[in-house]
This record gives structure tokens, sequence and C-alpha cells, in this order.
């Protein structure tokens, strides 16, 4: 194991930037309040981020889900876990209820290990939550094209 001061020498002869643990953000909506959806609208995200940042499991220091208080059918971290992320640390917890604001929410807050810049990073929202960023909303055409090329088989 490299300590972390050599680690860094490393990084700066082989011109690859240091390994820092960066924050990556998605959102996305659920129809309605089932499990069904909740896990469908989760696994899109997980899928989009980890195709979009180039992330193994691995890289993935933990993940918080968070839900709107009208999406109470099933934890979206099943979804991540259904996806392979069996050894990651996992939350879930519901965002405050604001009045006005976007209803049957998921976002999620990834902590990933990389050596990407915070330029680089690609955070991700989908359908009803691209009005929360539209900057980084995917439509659902890309969405679609993502999901081809990583099917997901659930156990």
């Amino acid at each position: 194991m490299v300590d972390q001061l050599e680690g860094t020498r490393v990084a700066e002869t082989t011109g690859l930037g240091a390994m820092v643990c960066r924050g990556i953000r998605g959102a996305t909506t659920a129809p309605i309040n089932t499990a069904e959806d909740i896990l469908e609208a989760t696994r899109e995200l997980v899928v989009a981020l980890k195709h979009l940042n180039g992330l193994e499991t691995d890289d993935i220091a933990s993940a918080i889900f968070t839900t709107t208080p009208d999406l109470t059918a099933t934890f979206p971290a099943l979804a991540a876990r259904e996806v392979g992320w069996t050894e990651v640390p996992l939350m879930c917890t519901h965002e405050m209820d604001v009045p006005g604001s976007l209803q049957r929410a998921i976002r999620i807050l990834l902590h990933v290990n990389t050596t990407k810049s915070a330029g680089e990073v690609r955070h991700v929202y989908l359908k009803g939550a691209s009005q929360l960023r539209p900057e980084w909303g995917l439509s659902d055409g890309e969405l679609q094209d993502i999901l081809a090329q990583h099917p997901v088989v659930r156990g």
C-alpha cells in the first residue's frame, strides 16, 4: 500500500491527478409511489451516473439517497444493491417538505474516489428532476441509449 504523500508524488510524476473524494449529485422522479416505480427510477439514475462518470463499484465510498416525503413505498438504496453496490455504505432519508417543491423526487449524493477534477465530474438529472438543474439534465433518448448499453440483471 502506498502512503498518501508517496501516492501524490506518483500522481505528479505520471501526470495523473491525485486521488480525491468528490461528491456527485443526481436526481430523478418516480411516476407514482410504488416500490416498482421507485426502484426503476433509482436504477436508471444509478446506471447513468456510473456510465457517465466511468465509475467502478470500488470507486464509490458511500451514497446518500433522499426522497420527497410522498415516496414511502420502498428504500431507493435497494436498487443500488440490485446493480451490484453490495459493499457500498448506503443511507436513505427524506428531503425537507418545502411547499411548492418538486414532488416524487429521488436524489442521490455519491462520494467517489477519483482523479477527476470537479469540472470533469458529470452530475445527472433525469425526468422531472431535470427542471432543478437543466444544465445537468439528460434527455429520455440519451438515458435509453445508456440503459441499452448496461442491462440490469436483477437477482
